[in-house]
């Protein structure tokens, strides 16, 4: 990457952008989302993040946002996690106030594009991104190239139907708070000490996480899952939890061919946006 760009992710929580040189986060900044905010107030704290890393030699931004989005026209639709995010004319309203070329696509998208050019899953073909945070998001790499299906819609595993609910409110952060009535980060904190009910709680999180593991395997067949996100740094505490889910399933010989890794990357996510630029 020799141009210099600036990668945004808008997440659940906070959103970040990174003015990105060569293939390097130069400068970033983040800022917390409410999720009760109103289109204009999100949009405000975006404009602040772009602009502590905004340069007069930045050539164009990507933003990768929690969604399903028109690449093309830079229309962001129904934001899971900021409700009042229905229809946002996100591409326009950016390239407005910057005048540089801007790229939309979803966040978990961006995430796999970032592994794709510079983490894990740059010697393989065939692999999904799975980012593990306030929700549950799905980046899919087919032959080399990033599968975005209409309106950047596929990959939204959490969305599938679950128990009572959907994937997502077991394999998302809601899981520990709904159950726990912690955060996550209380609970690694706590696992990391060596607390059991901690322990338990990535343990079923793990079984639940294996469960959604096993429909992308029968899905796609992929060489290998990256996870990021902040719950995968507890990734040690659930592992044996996702591999015991996977003794059920039907096609073992697969499993010899793939993997489960955690990225390695930083700030995957906004090099994947950028690398939506290129």
């Amino acid at each position: 990457m020799q141009k210099e760009l600036i990668g945004v992710d808008i997440g659940g929580t906070n959103m970040k952008a990174g003015r990105v040189v060569n293939g390097k986060v130069m400068k970033s900044h983040l800022v917390e989302v409410d999720r009760n905010d109103s289109v204009e107030a999100t949009l405000y704290k975006l404009f602040e993040t772009i602009n502590e890393t905004m340069t007069d030699t930045v050539e164009a931004i990507g933003i990768g946002v929690p969604a399903v989005v028109d690449p093309g026209s830079g229309i962001v639709y129904d934001v899971q996690n900021i409700p009042a995010w229905t229809k946002v004319a996100l591409k326009d309203l950016v390239y407005q106030k910057y005048k540089v070329p801007v790229f939309i696509n979803n966040d978990a998208n961006c995430f796999a594009l970032g592994e794709k050019y510079f983490g894990k899953a740059q010697q393989h073909t065939n692999c999904v991104a799975l980012s593990l945070g306030t929700g549950l998001g799905m980046g899919i790499l087919i032959d080399n190239k990033l599968y975005n299906g209409v309106l950047c819609g596929a990959g939204e595993i959490g969305m599938l139907p679950y128990k009572n609910g959907i994937m997502e409110h077991f394999t998302g952060s809601f899981f520990f708070e709904d159950t726990y009535g912690k955060s996550a980060k209380a609970l690694f904190n706590s696992a990391l000490e060596g607390d059991s009910l901690s322990l338990q709680a990535f343990k079923e999180y793990g079984k639940h996480l294996g469960e959604a593991i096993k429909a992308i395997l029968y899905l796609f067949a992929p060489e290998m899952i990256i996870l990021g996100g902040s719950i995968s740094n507890a990734y040690p505490f659930f592992k044996d939890a996702v591999m015991d889910a996977l003794e059920s399933f039907a096609y073992q010989k697969q499993l010899e061919h793939f993997k489960i890794e955690t990225s390695d990357l930083v700030d995957s996510p906004i090099l994947g946006a950028a690398a939506l630029c290129l």
